[in-house]
């Protein structure tokens, strides 16, 4: 009974067709409980930006109009979107459950991995050496092919690894962090401990990885050149298409029954398990997917950034990761969008016209966020629009 009760206030209220009611209602309703008209036209509006207009305007106007986007922003926006890919993929976990990890660099870095080992074999016989192995092992004098590269010529083969691999290690270590009830600061350092210690596993040469200089001058995917402009516009439409999906899956579940349990469960565990819920399978999931979400993100950054190495893993750049949610704006969503944009926008900038200063920008608008915008970017917008309305 304790449960029914609380399932009942936890589920959204269902909409009332009438006996007259359509299939059609059904699912405006349920598109309006992922968001309302004015969320859905600002999403159209982004996939016209940055699914139409940008690769139009570097494809359609000439390379010397004022117009033309250069083949380089559109990788460098591509990059981006990979990022916020795992902005999203943090949010969700950080946000909606209360799960704050310092370790989410090494299930990118693991996704890139499994592209880049896809690529490096793609390219065989074409290295420097002209050898059936990495240039890498060849340098290293390595005689055979690890059994763990075996399969990686085959792309859907790689793809499943880069989505598998990071989900696996993010559910072993995650069920026995959960099970042992393992939270807050404590679980942080341990996620941090992980992706430590894989960065240095990583990092030697005996792993077979490439070691400090990991994966790089990759040739090919799928047959097409990397170097061509089209098949480098193709890779940023995709991962632009794939952020889309991610998004409304990611606001799907946060707005369903299973989102309002999980919330509940970051605000009050203890009351949530008491009712009968089992707060591990619901943490867990979450955990495990945003892992999925961020291999995803390092398979699709990989061949359009050309490296892979284990500075990804480094407890720098998962820092880094949660400062883009923090300052967009956790438990939104697209507050974690926004932060992972505005972040490396402002990072792409700074490094050239100011490279002394960027890290302590970084730093102080760290610091401002969490003392002065404690909902980051959007609860500015929030408090911009009720003064205006006021």
């Amino acid at each position: 009974m304790a449960e029914d009760s609380l399932s009942a206030r936890l589920l959204p209220s269902a909409p009332s067709s009438g006996l007259g009611g359509s299939k059609w209602d059904s699912l405006s309703a349920g598109l309006l409980r992922l968001h309302g008209p004015t969320g859905w036209a600002m999403i159209v509006a982004l996939v016209l930006l940055f699914g139409v207009a940008i690769p139009l305007l570097n494809r359609l106007p000439a390379v010397d109009s004022t117009w033309h986007i250069p083949d380089y922003l559109v990788t460098l926006f591509g990059k981006f979107l990979c990022y916020a890919l795992v902005a999203l993929a943090l949010d969700l976990i950080w946000g909606f459950a209360g799960i704050l990890s310092l370790g989410h660099g090494v299930f990118f870095a693991l996704g890139g991995y499994a592209m880049g080992m896809h690529l490096m074999r793609a390219m065989t016989g074409e290295g420097v050496y002209r050898s059936e192995l990495p240039d890498f092992m060849v340098f290293l004098n390595w005689k055979e092919m690890p059994w763990f590269w075996h399969g990686f010529e085959h792309f859907g083969y790689a793809l499943s690894m880069a989505l598998l691999v990071p989900g696996l290690l993010a559910f072993v270590f995650g069920f026995f962090a959960f099970r042992s009830r393992i939270k807050g600061v404590y679980f942080s350092i341990i996620t941090q401990a992980l992706t430590y210690a894989l960065m240095l596993l990583f990092f030697r040469n005996e792993t077979g990885l490439g070691g400090n200089n990991g994966l790089t001058d990759f040739k090919r995917i799928l047959g097409f050149s990397l170097q061509e402009p089209s098949t480098r516009l193709g890779l940023y439409l995709l991962t632009a298409f794939l952020l889309l999906l991610s998004y409304l899956l990611c606001r799907y579940l946060v707005n369903a029954r299973y989102g309002r349990v999980l919330t509940a469960i970051r605000d009050a565990e203890s009351r949530i398990m008491f009712c009968g819920y089992d707060s591990l399978h619901y943490k867990l999931f979450a955990w495990t997917l945003s892992a999925v979400i961020c291999g995803l993100a390092g398979a699709l950054y990989v061949p359009q950034v050309g490296i892979i190495n284990p500075s990804e893993m480094a407890p720098a750049a998962s820092i880094e990761m949660v400062i883009w949610v923090a300052v967009g704006g956790r438990g939104a969503l697209y507050g974690a969008l926004l932060g992972a944009g505005v972040i490396n926008g402002a990072k792409s900038w700074l490094t050239v016209a100011f490279p002394e200063i960027w890290l302590f920008f970084l730093g102080g608008l760290f610091i401002v966020v969490t003392l002065f915008m404690p909902r980051g970017l959007i609860g500015l917008l929030d408090l911009l629009r009720r003064r205006k309305n006021a």
